[in-house]
């Protein structure tokens, strides 16, 4: 286990320095690709394990979230990693629901409305974004703002966390994975712009 751990925290270590650079992209790009899917692998058992609790399914869509990301730099016209990625957040939806308390509990008491409000309001965004991505109606406006909501979850909830506990492993674990996940977004959305557009039909003449 500890040799797996090493030879994966290595290799995304070096798929993320050869994303940085665009003659280097594409297999940093790989690297990642194949790493975050050998990672989603390795939670499967726990999902016969405990079939009945959903963080076991969840930690797969965590998981399979990083792969669309790669994916999706790497086949931008891949409709598989759209797809997928709308299931992703229809899984996110339904983990929020399922630790609704945790949720509510790590929204910043300044912000307005409340915990209750926020966490409902995003669950039922990362369910409508979700269900828009799988048929593909506003797909890239969904895929924009998920990276927008992402974003400011990262901002607003995680960084202040780092820095008031800088020690807990699990804000780093968490506060990170948000932002891999919203960059997984971006890339699906510069997909989606990539694509070519249809062609207008032509107007009808009397």
């Amino acid at each position: 286990m500890r040799i797996f751990l090493v030879v994966t925290a290595a290799a995304q270590i070096a798929g993320g320095i050869a994303m940085q650079f665009p003659r280097s992209g594409r297999i940093g790009a790989t690297i990642l690709f194949a790493v975050y899917l050998v990672i989603a692998c390795t939670f499967v058992p726990e999902i016969f394990a405990h079939p009945a609790v959903y963080a076991s399914w969840g930690d797969v869509f965590y998981a399979l979230g990083l792969v669309v990301g790669a994916g999706a730099s790497l086949t931008p016209r891949a409709e598989a990693t759209i797809l997928l990625f709308g299931l992703c957040n229809i899984s996110y939806a339904i983990e929020q629901v399922e630790f609704f308390r945790r949720t509510v509990g790590l929204v910043p008491t300044w912000i307005p409305l409340g915990g209750s409000f926020w966490a409902v309001a995003t669950t039922v965004a990362f369910a409508v974004a979700g269900l828009s991505l799988l048929i593909r109606y506003r797909a890239l406006l969904a895929s924009v703002l998920l990276t927008v909501m992402l974003a400011i979850f990262g901002v607003t909830i995680w960084i202040p966390m780092l820095i008031a506990h800088p020690h807990e492993v699990g804000n780093w674990s968490e506060g990170l994975q948000t932002f891999a996940i919203a960059a997984a977004a971006w890339a699906v959305a510069d997909a989606l712009a990539s694509r070519p557009q249809p062609a207008p039909s032509p107007a009808r003449t009397n």
